[in-house]
């Protein structure tokens, strides 16, 4: 931010001094965000149950609107509008993370995380593969849709993550209009514009979103500590969301690396086809411009801190000064250009396919 003798300096080269009143447009022009006296984060929570009455709570597969006499579907929302915006929405499929909030919005990225029917794995994730080699991905593409594409669940339209962002998405456009919501709604006015959107999660929510993204196209695909279903072959589908725009980081003492359920997915996803896995510890920026991360950090050996470091918070791994490591790789996940890609590369010959022996 400019001080006054920053701008005066500015304006006195532009030859405008004679006119305060012809100053101001190119002053707007030039200091835009200088002069927004709103221009500031914004952060909203609101209740699911609130927002929309369709709304329904589904106890058969822990998806309340209260627990412990507490709201259970509260959202979250955040946008900083003194960042040059990038146009795109994140929406987050697994519990709220203020960090990695703060950080997409530092991206000019906005953000939503929406309550939506995710209970479910606890009553049926162990039954995996099911029948078809597909039943959790069935379940997690129903409790997304709000379509009927499994016998196991009734999740309706209302209550699938879709809905609910849309839902959340309208009534952010007329509390905030000065975020700017609005341009994410489809031009029809009956959903999401799913080209804007990156969808996004850890571990559960990784899962569930790389399922969404094979049958929605969207923008870009964040994979924390995911995606799973390793018994399951729903990964290898055709995609609508072309594989360049799928990226994941893992942490190499994660359970779900150390049993090869990452790097299973990742090469039945395709992302093999765009560069080698990376250490982002031993390699700067664009890291070959892969789409495979992982890190080695230091979490003193414990599998649970591996799991959720690589997501902003208490769990991740810091330098001797006390800031993040993994700063410039957050940002690469949500901001590197999806046309430039690494070079493919063969299956990784020591990651097993085959998880069901």
């Amino acid at each position: 931010m400019l001080g006054g003798e920053g701008i005066a300096g500015v304006m006195g080269g532009a030859g405008l001094n004679d006119s305060p009143a012809m100053r101001l447009p190119l002053l707007f022009a030039l200091f835009p965000l200088f002069l927004h006296a709103e221009a500031q984060r914004f952060e909203f929570t609101a209740r699911a149950s609130e927002i929309d009455p369709r709304a329904k709570a589904h106890p058969e597969i822990e998806f309340v609107f209260e627990s412990k006499g507490k709201p259970a579907d509260i959202q979250h929302a955040s946008v900083d509008t003194r960042v040059k915006p990038q146009g795109k929405l994140v929406i987050w499929l697994m519990g709220h993370s203020a960090g990695l909030f703060e950080r997409v919005n530092s991206f000019g990225l906005h953000a939503i995380r929406v309550h939506y029917a995710n209970g479910w794995f606890g009553k049926f994730g162990n039954q995996s593969p099911g029948a078809d080699g597909q039943q959790n991905g069935h379940i997690r593409l129903e409790a997304a849709t709000g379509e009927d594409f499994s016998p196991l669940v009734e999740i309706p339209k209302p209550d699938g993550m879709m809905e609910r962002s849309f839902q959340f998405v309208k009534w952010l456009a007329k509390e905030n209009p000065e975020g700017k919501w609005k341009q994410f709604l489809s031009k029809d006015g009956t959903g999401l514009d799913w080209s804007k959107v990156i969808i996004s999660g850890s571990s559960h929510g990784s899962t569930t979103a790389a399922r969404f993204a094979k049958h929605q196209a969207v923008d870009r695909v964040v994979m924390f500590c995911g995606p799973r279903d390793q018994l399951e072959t729903w990964q290898s589908l055709p995609s609508a969301t072309p594989s360049n725009r799928f990226f994941g980081f893992s942490h190499v003492l994660d359970g779900g690396w150390s049993g090869d359920h990452y790097c299973r997915s990742w090469e039945l996803l395709g992302l093999n086809a765009h560069g080698p896995i990376v250490n982002v510890d031993q390699m700067t920026p664009p890291y070959e411009n892969t789409r495979r991360l992982i890190t080695d950090a230091d979490v003193k050996g414990d599998d649970k801190r591996a799991h959720s470091c690589v997501v902003p918070g208490g769990a991740s791994p810091k330098s001797a000064d006390g800031k993040f490591l993994h700063e410039a790789v957050w940002k690469y996940l949500f901001t590197q250009p999806v046309d430039q890609s690494g070079p493919a590369t063969a299956a990784d010959e020591d990651c097993e396919k085959d998880l069901k022996k």
